[in-house]
């Protein structure tokens, strides 16, 4: 297969009698079961597969693994390692055979016609080479020894799955803005909240829609439809979790799955880029520098529509993600290429993580998945820390106004007037940037509501955007126009994009 390196072990066969012999028919019922042991050293592949021989008449494949653990110096990355598994149809990048993944958040797994662990999909257990695939991200320097324990159960398969997509629309207001979350993990890979649970913290976070993203797997898809409702539009999605970075494929049609068993000097990240935007998705890397292992964005943006800057409660690497960001917008100005909009989600997995801190308000024509991301997809959107948290942003000059996302065309001396209309963050702090970095700042007050206004020319400006930040610790509201600016804010409670400005003529 392309894609990462990968390592083969020898096969496990199952094809002999349940009393051990080697001959006679495959049993009808009952279970058998085999256990693998084995050694990895460090610096072994990627992913290390394991072929299991399925005969026919498998009702049901059970799978539980285990490894040490053993003391590393401080410093040292200790073991972890991975765990998903392939089907008959193989283990090709990109290929129909995928059957599941839990990564290190599960020690077992089964799989039948009539149902799945979370993280894997339901369906027949059908004779051929299955490929239990292992991914050892970490090994200790005294290498990772491994038992996988393999148990099929013979008998008849049973009725099948019954998958339960949401629907594309819920009821919304027309051409208006709405509010989202769209990076959330449940259940079905490494979060600890039911999607009823997560469902339900949308709407309590007063959530018009939000989109499912649980890591490497589309197992939770199928089960969204039960908790969507005219209230809420539920989005199916993916964190793609490559070795090199971590990256979002949202609004992708329901049940489909994109593989992530590549790094960036493999080439094969376009690939699946183009996947996501065949199905009407998005490309959005996540956490660009979150310091967690394999997590660092490393695939560049040219394939993105977005990127996120700002992930769960405000941090320095969020900082980081908005400087960087920002400097894109000026390439964007520079070249004449396209410029990717901003994005915030909050990535909760548990409690406490709080849904919604932050989320995307988004003018999209109506509460429906196409409608949504093209939104996203144009920059019309700004994030905030919750839904307490209410601004407009525009740009009026020479008769005409525009607002977030979108150019407005002028003379080049014609005066502009930037204006922020912001509610619900006491003591706040709006600072309006640009090519040339912060140009304006301004304090709404105790009330945590008020207008700013600040005037400038297209000869001067090309972009302008805003933020809208807390007071410092101390009460202090911050300080611009310095070095180092962004440690001398308190943290975001809003972010918006940019309006462009372009010289008439």
């Amino acid at each position: 297969m392309a894609g990462a390196a990968a390592l083969t072990l020898a096969p496990v066969s199952f094809a002999q009698a349940a009393d051990g012999s080697s001959a006679g028919a495959a049993p009808t019922s009952g279970d058998v079961t085999r256990t693998i042991s084995g050694f990895l050293e460090t610096g072994v592949a990627d992913f290390v597969y394991l072929p299991v021989e399925v005969p026919k008449g498998v009702q049901k494949i059970a799978v539980s693994y285990s490894y040490d653990k053993p003391s590393v110096p401080s410093g040292t990355p200790g073991n972890s390692c991975d765990i998903g598994v392939f089907d008959e149809r193989g283990i090709a990048l990109g290929g129909r055979g995928f059957r599941g993944w839990s990564g290190g958040f599960r020690t077992s797994f089964e799989i039948s016609n009539s149902d799945a662990t979370p993280g894997y999909l339901p369906g027949p257990v059908n004779a051929g080479t299955w490929h239990i695939v292992l991914g050892p991200y970490q090994v200790a320097p005294q290498g990772l020894n491994y038992q996988v324990q393999v148990t099929l159960t013979y008998g008849e398969p049973g009725p099948a799955y019954v998958k339960n997509y949401p629907p594309q629309r819920a009821k919304g207001r027309g051409r208006d803005w709405y509010r989202g979350d769209c990076h959330l993990h449940t259940v079905y890979s490494d979060g600890k909240r039911l999607p009823s649970e997560v469902a339900a913290g949308a709407r309590a976070a007063g959530l018009d829609f939000m989109v499912s993203t649980d890591h490497n797997t589309s197992s939770s898809h199928a089960v969204w439809g039960e908790y969507a409702g005219s209230d809420l539009l539920i989005m199916t999605g993916e964190e793609v979790t490559t070795r090199n970075g971590h990256w979002l494929a949202l609004g992708l049609p329901p049940g489909e799955w994109i593989d992530w068993r590549y790094r960036s000097r493999d080439d094969d990240f376009g690939r699946f880029a183009r996947q996501v935007h065949r199905g009407g998705g998005l490309v959005v890397p996540a956490h660009m520098y979150c310091a967690y292992i394999a997590s660092q964005w490393k695939f560049g943006f040219d394939d993105a529509d977005a990127t996120e800057v700002w992930t769960g409660p405000w941090t320095y690497d969020d900082e980081h993600a908005v400087s960087t960001w920002d400097q894109k917008l000026g390439e964007a100005v520079r070249t004449g290429k396209r410029w990717l909009p901003a994005m915030g989600n909050s990535d909760a997995h548990s409690v406490p993580n709080v849904i919604g801190l932050p989320h995307n308000v988004v003018q999209a024509d109506d509460l429906a998945t196409d409608a949504v991301m093209a939104g996203i997809r144009a920059g019309r959107s700004w994030i905030a820390e919750s839904s307490s948290v209410k601004l407009t942003f525009t740009a009026t000059g020479n008769g005409k106004q525009a607002g977030i996302g979108e150019k407005l065309t002028v003379p080049a001396d014609a005066p502009v007037d930037v204006r922020l209309d912001v509610e619900g963050v006491p003591g706040g702090t709006v600072r309006f940037i640009t090519d040339e970095g912060q140009m304006h700042q301004e304090s709404v007050g105790a009330s945590g509501s008020g207008t700013v206004v600040w005037r400038t020319t297209a000869s001067l400006v090309s972009y302008v955007r805003a933020e809208v930040r807390h007071p410092m610790a101390d009460g202090s509201p911050g300080q611009g126009n310095t070095m180092g600016d962004a440690l001398m804010f308190g943290p975001m409670a809003a972010l918006t994009n940019p309006v462009f400005l372009v010289t008439k003529g």
